[in-house]
């Protein structure tokens, strides 16, 4: 049998996290002079103990090192444990939310989705609202500090290829994982501030700006209205979250690499390239539809498009135009964006745009061969060939990634779910997107009318596309439990 007790010590001191972060809205809802400050004084204490029980129950003697299986089971357990902590502030709080709405909503927050079940978020206290954008950003940062740490060790669909240790050590961005985090934690703070700033001189109040902020870095897309960003109604603050979400898309260990022969990586990275070229792409065909069809000016097309496409792409889930009533061609394609994702190791969701590069790149070959059947081709990535083993990882995830949609779209089918709701509903779980489309769940809807039942299935949708799929999909084998 595994030890647990390692696993059970992390996610202890996990707990410890969350409520200390409860603090703070106790603070701004006991200064705003807002009863609610006792839900997350009773919330902290809850999960504050709980956290102190599962360390000191659980400390180990010496120096704390996981296997490969108490990694797998530290990193589900620990995004099961924290959405469990999460959701009691909204259990205990006066918005009457049942225990699948609550975990649902603080699942959603901490796989920085964005899908929402409350209605009315215009008039909710200012405690609740902050709570929903402390938890995408603990969640983005806790995604990306996995992405470099556990995955590459975990060899989860391709993401060894980004581990840090090399044999060459001038090629090394920080000598240790902890450095790397400690550095990457100092950007994305630096990154929201900036952003925060940015949204309160465009117009938005302090708070707003800051939630706004931190909902954006994250990639998530809680928003403090109903209308989300485009109840704002301003062309500064949609190019500004616009901007802010395509940097949360992009692999944020590139923020923090050194220069070399003069050059900045994140500027020369073929994944970066690809991102970017794709972005720009999808907007032009999209703005250039929405104007064709759509009485509006050409500023108007390119920057509704722009914002929607990459508030897709990067699944951040933000809105500020109802993109499902564009027409056909506009619905289709934003269905599509929902499967890519961003850049691997960043905030965002998806199948991510470094495993596409892969799968060209292995069409690419095949058709060469055809040509040249005793030809020798190799796959590379910045000028460094891909191992054989990265390439089957890539392809196996992307197998496995469609193989959960149709399996999940099919289990909300079964509990009462149109078509469309199911299909698109499946995507942005996995996807890590937030709005679906069709007039339930659309940019313009909320996930408020669906049965308990789907919530829940919404909920391990979401968990299983945050964690790369393999990594909640092996506790399932019953090897994995046996000495």
């Amino acid at each position: 049998m595994i030890d647990v007790r390692p696993v059970l010590f992390i996610n202890g001191l996990v707990f410890l996290v969350l409520a200390a972060a409860m603090g703070v809205p106790a603070v701004v809802d006991f200064v705003l002079q807002d009863l609610d400050w006792q839900v997350f004084l009773a919330s902290g204490m809850v999960t504050g103990f709980a956290g102190f029980v599962l360390m000191f129950g659980n400390r180990p003697r010496g120096r704390l090192n996981l296997t490969t299986r108490q990694a797998f089971l530290f990193t589900t357990s620990a995004w099961v444990g924290a959405a469990a902590a999460g959701a009691l502030p909204f259990v205990f709080s006066n918005l009457e939310m049942s225990v699948a709405d609550s975990y649902f909503e603080a699942m959603s927050g901490l796989t920085t989705t964005g899908a929402t079940v409350i209605v009315g978020l215009d008039s909710k206290p200012y405690g609740i609202l902050l709570w929903r954008a402390i938890l995408h950003w603990l969640g983005g940062i806790g995604i990306i500090v996995m992405a470099v740490a556990l995955l590459p060790m975990l060899r989860i669909g391709g993401m060894q290829l980004f581990r840090m240790e090399s044999s060459d050590k001038t090629e090394k961005v920080k000598p240790r994982v902890s450095q790397i985090a400690s550095a990457i934690l100092v950007v994305y703070v630096v990154l929201t501030v900036v952003c925060a700033v940015a949204l309160w001189a465009a117009g938005m109040t302090a708070f707003e700006a800051i939630c706004h902020a931190m909902a954006t870095l994250s990639t998530g897309g809680f928003s403090t209205s109903d209308g989300s960003i485009g109840h704002f109604e301003s062309p500064t603050i949609e190019w500004i979250v616009t901007v802010f979400m395509a940097i949360g898309g992009t692999t944020f260990v590139l923020f923090i690499t050194p220069w070399k022969h003069n050059r900045w990586s994140l500027l020369y990275d073929s994944q970066v390239g690809w991102y970017v070229t794709f972005v720009l792409f999808f907007s032009a065909a999209v703005a250039l539809w929405y104007w064709a069809v759509s009485d509006v000016s050409a500023h108007q097309a390119v920057r509704h498009a722009t914002f929607s496409v990459i508030s897709v792409v990067t699944t951040t889930g933000f809105a500020a135009a109802d993109y499902s009533t564009w027409g056909g061609f506009a619905e289709v394609t934003f269905f599509i964006l929902t499967f890519i994702g961003g850049c691997t190791g960043s905030t965002s969701g998806g199948i991510k745009v470094f495993r596409f590069q892969v799968l060209f790149a292995m069409a690419g070959v095949h058709l060469k061969r055809l040509l040249h059947p005793h030809g020798v081709f190799v796959i590379d990535f910045n000028k460094q060939n891909i191992s054989d083993v990265v390439v089957r990882s890539v392809s196996s995830f992307v197998v496995l990634y469609f193989v959960c949609f149709a399996a999940l779209s099919l289990a909300l089918t079964m509990v009462g779910l149109d078509v469309v709701t199911a299909l698109t509903g499946a995507a942005t779980a996995i996807g890590n997107v937030g709005p679906g489309l069709g007039p339930i769940i659309g940019p313009a809807g909320n996930f408020e009318p669906l049965p308990d039942a789907a919530k829940w299935l919404l909920s391990f949708g979401m968990l299983l596309g945050r964690l790369e799929l393999l990594t909640v999909i092996v506790l399932f084998l019953p090897s994995f439990w046996r000495s």
